[in-house]
């Protein structure tokens, strides 16, 4: 079988030129920086070994600025490459020199430099020295062994010629030891400071200076001049240690040196750039797991990183100098509310009712000539298009309203909207509106809320239209906290203080139920008059004219007693924030208000205020990360902007324009004013990350065709870092693109099942979409249940859009809370885990009654648990379990027997970690729950599942990979791999006694053939591919194709794959145009592996009885 596709952690950077080197797996990416960071290439070039070095020839030879020679290393293996200028695009490509294949030196690699003549020298295996010519056939020039090495951990060479040339190395006792070349009997110094192994050096000549980084989480930077001089052989010369930084919160993987200042990048995902006295100058985050890469561009002042999750990103130098800290404004009296009327004009209103307005660049505050709204006020501003003008709302407690445009204040409209206080007053976005008219909504006493549409006219008051009136739902806190206008209709969405959403209807009559009086110079008028006429009665007495509208759909609480925050439209998408961390992602169907899904865009964000989708396809989480103000990007997994301001209690306001970015809030009765220059990101994502710990659990949705475009195969990955995502991977650039991510675990997401196959089968979806259910769970008992719906999207960059539904949810803490009788039964373990799902086939609408689909569960604590789900009511409910194995479950598969008579049987294989496969018949568990379910108004107890039909004792411990496939003659081929390496098979035989419905089935085993030592580690995939094939893949990064015949199980073909760790495989057939099949297989792991291969000819069957 052959590799098509490859995802994994990324262990070298490298600049050459214009072009930025990766090292992912045995695989160099390209990409070309001048041309905005595109992949230019990707070759493999190390056979068994991933690439942990790469280095640039410096200078280079008269052609040097069209090709640059670049030496990649890992293990053992040694390969040069050439990259070469006038590929695709203009941008990249790569090539391998010297004979085109990579070199097998027989012992590791540590480090690789450039000597003279072309040459490369080498830091080997055992602390030795050599000269190596890797042209032709590849010979050694030099080689010696450096005296009192021991266990090196990494090293650095300096010097160009044999007789200048030093090696320092880091050794595993925590010391770096330097030795010359041509004396390489004892080490000429010995720097000692690190109590850990020491993982990074990086030596500057021209400053003489060596930074080390350690296991102990530290960098030092000693000066030692020339790496080669100081102190005789034998003695324990040490240069002098100039700094030592503590700032990473795990081990220091990489470290180089910009000028006299070490740059480091440490395993808990950050970049730290040091200053001379020891602190962090600069971090950089957005990893998602550890960083093992880090690379410094020569020209520009940036940086390339690279980590576990598979993805490379380029920083660019910040040009403007650090933000200044919040200045303090020095508000006049006690201010109440502030808010932003563009990025530099603050607005204060004061605990009595005034109005102040101060320039960020005039200084002092100025009184606003607008009447006082009174104690107990509202401030809500709007900027009308150009950003020149805004119009202003003032509410005060005694139920009056202010209108008035910012640049006019004296002319002013004034209502009475209510009997008492005005709790609630916002503006609301609303497409179709003219450019100057803006809806406005206040609630007040008795959870009235009014619609206003408010006309800014230039010299005169503002015209107001009263156009609704709605009713909120009885609640202690009723009023609105925010509102927005639905594209899709008639409709007014809002969501109120006590957390809940509410949707309305919103048509208009065609004539305005109530106009507005206006005032001006201290007199009133009717809107629309000339100031100084006869005063008006206010509109208060009109609005009983228009009904009092009830809301359409509600969701009571939905973002708890906190309140929501803010509610936006996107396509064809709303979503809705609180501050309960979390932001909800919704659609209107038929008037009617659903959840597709929530999401947590990063730990620790416990408010979040509002979303903001940017042009190039950004969302920007606005929120409060403790007691700072941070603007989050989903995209990058960076805070972009971060305010200490001590928490979102306090009245605030953010604005951002393409000129400066502004945030303004009150601490301690003064206005703080946060001010900086927009500057340019400074990330820049070159290679998208996945993971950032070891994949669990992988499944294939299928193949999404778009028009226009190859097929992309469509995955589902669960990892350890409690997050699963849905991502297409490509054959054509071997890389993986997350479409989207799934957050809702707590703990680490084990396994993963899908409902049936996927295909067209959803509403919406087309003849090359995929639609399936997808049932994902792990750690602390907990299950959460998806529908998957992909289609082909052209215009995005991944050519495939997913839509995500959450349907339900199981934890089975939460299940034993709900119980009557609890305190008479032991309470679960709240660290079980699920160890294998597999979802229970012909159980769908199609075959019974009811559509239920049932998820069998293996467990740590010793069960098997079967599930029932109804996704109709979205509920997931535990209806039978059996703690039959007494140990550990490790894998559970459930498959079904169907006879030619119509007879059906549900059948459940187990595996448990003592080695034995239990196999049950729950035929009649599903029925009697299927009856209680129909009957019963409320969740029911579990039922206990009978004992196993048949028990086989396959492996003398743990069974880490199971796989049942329907062989002819209504027979079953069981598989299975264990911890000791070794595979088992058996064929299976259902037998049903006397054709009733309530006949007892029978189990045989036909046949049983076993493989000792079929790996050299554990095996933890094994699938049945044909009847005489199998596929098992181990921990040994080995992938067998077996025969099974009358000899038992024989090798057919061995192949290496480059994910270390393996957990899982995954399998499935393509058929090819000439009417053969396919098989391609994907591994998970350290990383994400797809392979393809043909199957061999079918062996003629047997010429009698096996």
């Amino acid at each position: 079988m052959e590799s098509v596709a490859l995802v994994a952690p990324v262990t070298a950077l490298e600049f050459a030129g214009d072009v930025l080197l990766a090292g992912t797996g045995p695989e160099v990416a390209a990409f070309w920086l001048s041309g905005g960071g595109p992949a230019a290439g990707r070759r493999s070039v190390l056979r068994e070994a991933s690439v942990q070095g790469l280095r640039a020839e410096p200078g280079g030879g008269p052609a040097a600025a069209a090709v640059v020679r670049v030496a990649a290393f890992g293990g053992r293996w040694l390969a040069v490459l050439a990259v070469r200028r006038g590929g695709a695009g203009g941008g990249a490509r790569l090539a391998v020199c010297g004979g085109g294949a990579a070199r097998e030196l027989g012992t590791r690699v540590w480090e690789a430099r450039w000597a003279a003549g072309g040459r490369l020298a080498l830091a080997l295996g055992g602390g030795a020295v050599a000269l190596y010519e890797w042209r032709g056939g590849g010979r050694w020039l030099r080689r010696v062994r450096c005296g009192g090495a021991g266990a090196l951990r990494c090293a650095v060479l300096a010097g160009s010629g044999w007789a200048r040339l030093a090696l320092a190395a880091g050794t595993a006792a925590g010391a770096v030891v330097v030795w010359r070349a041509a004396a390489a009997e004892a080490p000429r110094r010995r720097l000692l400071g690190h109590r850990g192994a020491v993982l990074a050096l990086c030596y500057a000549a021209p400053r003489g200076l060596l930074a080390s980084a350690s296991e102990d989480r530290s960098v030092r930077l000693w000066a030692l001049g020339e790496l080669g001089g100081g102190a005789g052989p034998g003695e324990d010369g040490a240069g002098a240690c100039l700094l030592v930084c503590y700032g990473h919160g795990a081990r220091v993987a990489a470290v180089a040196l910009r000028g006299p200042c070490p740059v480091s990048a440490g395993e808990d995902g950050a970049c730290l750039e040091w200053e001379g006295g020891g602190g962090v100058r600069r971090a950089r985050r957005g990893h998602r797991g550890a960083l093992r890469a880090l690379a410094l561009r020569p020209a520009g002042g940036g940086l390339a990183t690279g980590g576990d999750d598979g993805g490379v990103r380029l920083w660019r130098p910040r040009r403007a100098a650090p933000a200044p800290p919040a200045a303090a404004l020095g508000a006049p009296g006690r201010p109440r509310a502030v808010v932003l009327a563009g990025p530099r004009r603050v607005l204060a209103l004061g605990e009595a009712g005034g109005l102040a307005a101060c320039e960020a660049a005039a200084g002092p505050w100025v009184p606003v000539p607008a009447p006082s709204a009174g104690p107990r006020g509202l401030l809500a501003a709007a900027p009308l298009p150009g950003g020149a003008e805004a119009l202003c709302a003032l509410a005060g407690g005694d139920g009056r309203l202010l209108l008035f445009a910012l640049g006019c204040p004296g002319a002013a409209a004034e209502l009475r909207l209510f009997e008492g206080a005005v709790r609630g007053l916002g503006w609301a976005p609303r497409p179709g509106l003219p450019p100057a008219t803006a809806a406005l909504l206040a609630s007040g006493p008795d959870g009235e809320m009014l619609w206003l549409d408010v006309t800014h006219r230039p010299g005169q008051a503002p015209r107001v239209q009263l156009r609704g009136r709605y009713q909120l739902p009885p609640c202690k806190q009723r009023w609105h906290t925010c509102a927005t206008f639905l594209p899709q209709g008639p409709l007014l969405l809002c969501g109120d203080r006590r957390g809940s959403l509410l949707l309305f209807p919103c048509g208009s009559s065609p004539e305005p139920a109530a106009e507005s009086t206006s005032i001006a110079n201290g007199s009133a008028s009717p809107a629309g008059e000339d100031p100084g006429s006869e005063s008006q009665p206010s509109c208060l007495v009109h609005k009983e004219a228009l009904p009092l509208e009830s809301p359409l759909s509600v969701l009571f609480g939905l973002h708890g007693k906190t309140g929501v925050t803010s509610v936006t439209c996107h396509g064809d998408y709303v979503y809705s924030t609180g501050r309960d961390g979390v932001y909800r992602q919704l659609r209107v169907q038929g008037q009617q208000l659903e959840v597709l899904r929530k999401h947590r865009p990063c730990k620790g964000l416990q408010w979040i205020e509002e979303l903001r989708f940017t042009p190039d396809g950004d969302l920007l989480v606005l929120g409060f990360h403790a007691d700072n103000f941070v603007v989050w990007s989903t995209r990058t997994g960076e805070n972009l902007h971060c305010v200490p301001c001590g928490g979102g209690h306090r009245s605030w306001s953010y604005c951002s324009s393409p000129e400066a970015e502004a945030f303004a809030f009150i601490k301690s009765g003064d206005v703080m004013l946060h001010l900086r220059a927009a500057e340019p990101r400074e990330q820049q994502v070159l290679l998208p990350s996945l993971h950032g710990r070891e994949i669990a659990c992988v499944r294939r949705l299928g193949a999404v065709g778009v028009p226009g475009h190859a097929a992309l195969n469509v995955f589902v990955t669960g990892s350890e870092d409690t997050t699963a995502c849905v991502l297409a991977l490509s054959e054509g650039s071997r890389a993986a693109v997350p479409l989207v991510w799934l957050s809702d675990h707590i703990s680490s997401v084990r396994a993963l099942a899908l409902a049936g196959p996927a295909g067209p089968s959803h509403e919406g979806i087309g003849d090359q979409g995929l639609s399936t259910l997808l049932f994902s769970a792990g750690g602390r008992a907990q299950i959460e249940c998806y529908r998957l719906l992909c289609t082909g999207d052209p215009a995005s960059e991944s050519t495939v859009a997913c839509q995500v539904i959450h349907v339900a949810s199981h934890r089975l803490d939460e299940h034993w809370e709900r119980k009557k009788n609890r305190h008479k039964l032991v309470k679960m373990d709240p660290e079980t885990r699920y160890m294998s799902l597999s979802v229970m086939p012909g159980t769908s609408s199609e075959q019974l009654p009811t559509p239920w689909r049932f998820l069998a569960a293996a467990c740590s604590d010793g069960s098997v648990r079967v599930f029932g789900l109804l996704e109709a009511t979205r509920k997931l409910l535990l209806v039978a379990e059996s703690f039959h194995h007494q140990r550990c479950v490790l894998k559970v598969e459930a498959f079904l027997h169907e006879q030619a008579g119509g007879q059906r049987r549900h059948l459940l294989c187990s595996a448990a970690t003592d080695g034995t496969i239990a196999f049950w018949d729950i035929t009649g568990t599903i029925t009697e729950v299927m009856d209680t379910l129909c009957r019963a108004e409320r969740d029911t107890q579990p039922q206990a599942l009978a004992a196993p039909l048949l028990t086989v004792t396959a492996h003398s411990c743990g069974v880490n990979s199971l796989h049942i496939r329907p062989a002819p003659e209504g027979r079953y081929l069981v598989a299975s791999g264990s911890d000791d390496g070794s595979i088992h098979v058996c064929l299976l035989e259902v037998a049903l006694g006397g054709g009733e419905e309530t006949a007892g089935t029978c189990l045989r085993v036909l046949e049983r053939a076993a493989r000792p030592c079929a790996h050299a580690a554990h095996v933890t995939g094994v699938r049945v591919l044909r009847p005489d094939l199998l596929l098992s893949a181990s921990v040994d990064q080995r992938l067998t194709l077996w025969r099974w015949g009358l000899g038992g199980l024989d090798a057919l073909s061995t192949t290496f794959f480059h994910v270390p760790d393996l957990a899982e495989l995954d399998c499935w057939e393509v058929a090819e145009p000439g009417g053969g099949l396919q098989y391609h297989c994907v591994l998970c792991g350290q990383g994400l592996e797809m392979l393809q291969g043909t199957a061999p000819p079918q062996a003629p069957p047997p010429a009698g009885p096996r």
